[in-house]
């Protein structure tokens, strides 16, 4: 969904959190390229042009990756390369009770979380079929 121009609104990563704050995973779009981009920028990537619009995700993709982290202290968990519907990548993770549990392919939701420590929300991604 198309919600309008970058022009006029701030710079592109306030607008994002902005967002995220609202819940909803906004992304750029280019009609120069016609290709998604993400994340958020002043001008498109491939063409070069102050032309990108702002538009919503439906908040579904697929795992495209996926790594699990063991840190020393805390309890492990996952880091994945997520591709959404609307054609762009991002590296979140999946929230999950088992972080290795999560596969490639897996069909996944977002979703904005605020993690402790944090001001504002990052978007994970839920799984939208059992583990």
């Amino acid at each position: 969904m198309r919600i309008d121009d970058a022009s006029g609104d701030g710079a592109p990563y306030a607008r994002y959190v902005r967002h995220l704050k609202a819940g909803e995973l906004a992304y750029q779009y280019s009609p120069a390229a016609g290709r998604a981009v993400f994340f958020p920028r002043v001008r498109c990537p491939y063409s070069g042009r102050d032309c990108l619009e702002w538009r919503i995700s439906a908040g579904s993709g697929t795992v495209y990756s996926v790594s699990v982290v063991h840190p020393r202290k805390g309890e492990p968990y996952n880091v994945a390369l997520i591709d959404l519907d609307e054609g762009f990548r991002m590296m979140s993770r999946v929230v999950a009770d088992d972080p290795m549990a999560v596969a490639i392919g897996q069909r996944v939701r977002f979703q904005a979380a605020l993690d402790e420590g944090l001001d504002d929300p990052i978007p994970v991604f839920l799984p939208l079929e059992p583990l």
